[in-house]
């Protein structure tokens, strides 16, 4: 298609810069709208002291919303493994669809017709090789003259042209050679496209066809780009993001001040205004263990009252998930230990079992953070799918089943854990942050911390979370600790003493004596 290829390829291109990952990348329009609502007081936020508001030019805006762009998607490439870029297609019934089907169209046609003058006209389809000349050309390495040297002679645009005016011209065995080398380029997944194209016969489909598998050749090799720019990124990116980040904030000068919130916050929950007796942290130990509470607290988020700091804002989506997952495993881990205390040694050590009910809480439990999500329908069937499990187990193994009010009893425990003020769920949350925090702290020796009782069940999802905010974390401290470094220096110089580590051990101590 006549520069209709490439301009669809800058279309994917312009659409990566704005969507970034499958995850999604915020786009820069909403990045800046964000940056100008820190500067717009609002009813349902406090909104921290901000610098004085400066002025900016429309150029200077868009340089920076270019550069906002540029460092998302960097971002996104290091930090999702499973990011890929996606082929951009206009909406489904939108008039940039409609344009764009109706001047393919009208191409088509056009060369059709051309084909099938008498004598027929390759002026078209001439152009129609050169583009193809120039994609095949852009797959090759800097080293693959051999083949270089293959395309250029066979598509030799002007020797084609005289072909054509001499009426010399083999347009399929111009179309043949295009095929074959596709062949040579593209990855196995494509093999099954370029035996259907061997398959095709008349000209024009053929070529539509030709160009619809080269668009999916130039996703592959996009794709194969950035897995291989991936570990390079990695090295460069600390750098690299820090310095857009400091270039955004010459503009922003406010832009961090929901940063200092959130550790301004963490360092007034976690020492409750201060504690007395145990040990005075040193200065290092005490902003580590402050920076390591206030990531935990992101775990806790509300992200409809609350801003996010803008130092974590391309990776709030990531924290929300994490987030989500670990609302779940709480709950699914405390049903588990209600349905557990309640049966004893009946149930205790049968293979399988387990595994059985966390599946299906899991289940039952999958659209819990969805609107039309109803909890007190779903612990109820819940509490009645775990009395049907125990009766059956119990059964087979020869144990007398429970008795109606134990039964009842069970699923009142069971259906009370939606509540977040739940003792129990209570206890397992506190568990699980206990171990999170453990992991924060401990991965700089490598070790991984114990496990709290009563987190079995869900310790393979447990650490899969905790290994993927440690290296958010660990990603994030190394990208802006020079703006950590001097926010929580000004934080620990209002209190001299804080006893941090001290203060949160003796919370979680607390709740663990609730276990039943």
């Amino acid at each position: 298609m006549p520069k209709e290829s490439d301009e669809s390829s800058k279309e994917e291109q312009s659409k990566i810069d704005k969507d970034g990952a499958e995850n999604t990348v915020e786009t820069s329009e909403e990045m800046i709208r964000k940056s100008i609502r820190r500067n717009t007081p609002s009813p349902h936020r406090l909104t921290p002291q901000s610098s004085p508001p400066r002025f900016v030019s429309v150029e200077e805006l868009m340089e920076t919303a270019k550069g906002v762009t540029n460092l998302a998607l960097a971002h996104e490439i290091v930090m999702n493994s499973a990011f890929q870029v996606k082929p951009y297609e206009p909406g489904e019934g939108s008039l940039e669809k409609q344009v764009k089907e109706i001047m393919h169209k009208a191409f088509w046609d056009c060369l059709e017709s051309q084909l099938n003058d008498d004598p027929p006209s390759y002026s078209h389809a001439v152009t129609l090789v050169g583009e193809i000349k120039e994609t095949l050309l852009s797959f090759l390495l800097p080293g693959q003259s051999r083949l270089r040297g293959q395309i250029e002679e066979a598509l030799d645009l002007s020797l084609i042209q005289q072909e054509a005016e001499n009426r010399a011209l083999d347009i399929n065995k111009v179309a043949k050679f295009i095929i074959d080398m596709m062949g040579t380029f593209c990855a196995p997944l494509r093999d099954e496209d370029i035996k259907q194209l061997r398959e095709i016969t008349d000209i024009v489909p053929l070529f539509k066809s030709i160009f619809a598998v080269l668009d999916k050749m130039k996703i592959d090799m996009a794709n194969f780009a950035v897995s291989s720019l991936r570990p390079h990124l990695l090295q460069q990116s600390v750098e690299y993001e820090r310095k857009k980040f400091q270039e955004f904030l010459e503009k922003q000068p406010n832009a961090l001040d929901f940063t200092q919130k959130w550790l301004q916050d963490t360092a007034d929950y976690v020492t409750g205004g201060g504690t007395e007796g145990g040990a005075t942290c040193t200065p290092n130990s005490a902003q580590l263990s402050l920076h390591n509470h206030a990531y935990l607290r992101l775990l806790k988020w509300d992200h409809d009252a609350e801003s996010f700091p803008e130092t974590l804002l391309m990776d709030q989506g990531r924290f929300q998930e994490m987030q989500q997952e670990l609302e779940q495993l709480a709950l699914v881990a405390s049903v588990l230990l209600i349905v557990y205390n309640s049966a004893g040694e009946a149930i205790s050590g049968l293979p399988g079992l387990m595994e059985r009910l966390k599946k299906t809480i899991k289940i039952l439990l999958a659209e819990m953070h969805t609107p039309s999500f109803n909890a007190d329908e779903t612990f109820a069937a819940v509490a009645e799918k775990m009395c049907v499990e125990l009766r059956g187990c119990l059964s087979q193994h020869g144990f007398s089943p429970f008795s109606s009010d134990r039964e009842n009893t069970l699923k009142g425990q069971i259906v009370a854990a939606k509540s977040a003020d739940n003792p129990i769920r209570k206890v397992i949350d506190s568990r699980i942050q206990m171990y999170l925090l453990g992991f924060l702290e401990s991965s700089a020796h490598r070790c991984a911390p114990a496990l709290p009782g009563g987190l079995t069940p869900i310790s393979k999802e447990l650490e899969e979370i905790a290994v993927k905010l440690g290296r958010l974390v660990t990603f994030n401290k190394l990208v802006y600790s020079p703006f950590y470094h001097k926010i929580l220096q000004d934080i620990l110089k209002q209190g001299e003493s804080l006893d941090i580590s001290g203060c949160k051990e003796k919370d979680v101590q607390y709740s663990i004596r609730l276990v039943p």
